[in-house]
C-alpha cells in the first residue's frame, strides 16, 4: 500500500500539510506561506510535524503536493529530499487527474480546483456538483458527469478583509469569528465587518450557487439535484449561515490528494 503519505496543499496565504492513511487524513496540519522560507527551515517544521503525528519520516512511501505558488515547488522538493528522504510529486503535473479538462486553455486552470473537484467526483455520487472553496479567492467549481467544466473566480474573504484594513486608517482588523448564526446590526464597527463579510460572502454563496444550478440544469438533472460543497478555511462559519451548501468538507483538498494517492498507487 502507498502509505502513511504525506501530503501538502500549497496555496498563497497559508501550507495546509496531512499525514495519511489507508483509511483518511489522520492528522492536518496548517502552515503559513512564508516569503522567507527556505528549504532547511521547512525540512526542520516536516520532521517535528512528523515527530508530533508519531511518523517516522523514514516510514513515508510518497509525498503528493498541489501548489498554486511556484516558488516554494522547489523549496519542498529539496526539503522533502534532504530531510524527508522521499521525493515530492506535484498534481497534475506528476499524477494525472482523472477528469476531462473542458477549460478553453486546460493549462490555465489551478492545480486546487482540479483537485478539489476530482474530490468532490470521487466522494459523491450527484451527476453534477458544484465545488466553492474558500482559500484566498473563492472559487466555484463546476463538474459534470467525468469532466470540469470550469466555474468562477470571486475576491477572497481574508483579502477582502485585509484590503479593508490597509486600505482604510480606521478600520480595525477583523476576527471572522461568526457571532450569531442570524444576521444582526452591528454596534460597533468590528462587528460591522464581520456580519458584513461573513453575511456577505454567504449571501454571494447562495445567489450564484442559485444561478449555477439554473445554468447546469438538464432534462437528467434538475437543478434540484445538483450537490453543493462548501471547501476551504473559511468553509464551516459562512456555511453555519447559508442555506445552499449540502456538504462541507474543509480539508476536501487533502482528501483529494489522498483519493490520488491510492488510485495512482504511488510507491508500491
Amino acid at each position: 500500500m502507498p502509505f502513511p503519505a504525506l501530503l501538502f496543499d500549497i496555496g498563497n496565504t497559508t501550507i495546509k500539510i496531512g499525514i495519511a492513511d489507508a483509511a483518511g487524513v489522520a492528522a492536518v496540519y496548517t502552515l503559513p506561506t512564508d516569503p522567507a522560507e527556505t528549504a532547511d527551515s521547512l525540512g526542520f517544521k516536516l520532521l517535528e510535524l512528523c515527530r508530533h503525528a508519531g511518523v517516522a519520516p523514514d516510514k513515508l512511501v510518497c509525498c503528493l503536493a498541489c501548489s498554486v505558488v511556484p516558488r516554494v515547488d522547489g523549496l519542498l522538493r529539496a526539503a522533502c529530499a534532504r530531510y524527508i528522504r522521499c521525493p515530492v510529486l506535484f498534481a497534475p503535473k506528476d499524477v494525472a487527474i482523472a477528469l476531462e479538462n473542458r477549460y478553453q486553455r486546460p493549462q490555465e486552470v489551478g492545480a486546487d480546483r482540479l483537485v478539489t473537484a476530482f474530490a468532490g467526483r470521487r466522494l459523491y455520487d450527484a451527476a453534477t456538483l458544484i465545488v466553492v472553496d474558500f482559500g484566498t479567492a473563492t472559487t466555484f467549481d463546476c463538474v459534470q458527469d467525468q469532466a470540469y467544466l470550469g466555474g468562477l473566480i470571486c475576491p477572497g474573504v481574508l483579502s477582502s478583509a485585509a484590503a479593508l484594513a490597509t486600505r482604510t486608517a480606521k478600520l480595525p482588523q477583523v476576527s471572522l469569528e461568526l457571532l450569531s448564526p442570524e444576521l444582526a446590526v452591528g454596534r460597533s464597527t468590528s462587528e460591522s465587518l464581520n456580519q458584513g463579510l461573513i453575511f456577505g460572502f454567504a449571501s454571494m454563496a447562495e445567489g450564484l450557487i442559485s444561478r449555477l444550478k439554473q445554468s447546469l440544469a438538464r432534462p437528467a438533472t434538475p437543478a434540484e439535484a445538483i450537490l453543493a460543497i462548501a471547501t476551504g478555511g473559511l468553509a464551516a462559519p459562512i456555511a453555519s449561515v447559508c442555506k445552499c451548501f449540502d456538504h462541507v468538507r474543509p480539508d476536501l483538498m487533502l482528501e483529494g490528494l489522498r483519493l490520488l494517492v491510492l488510485q495512482t498507487r504511488l510507491g508500491s
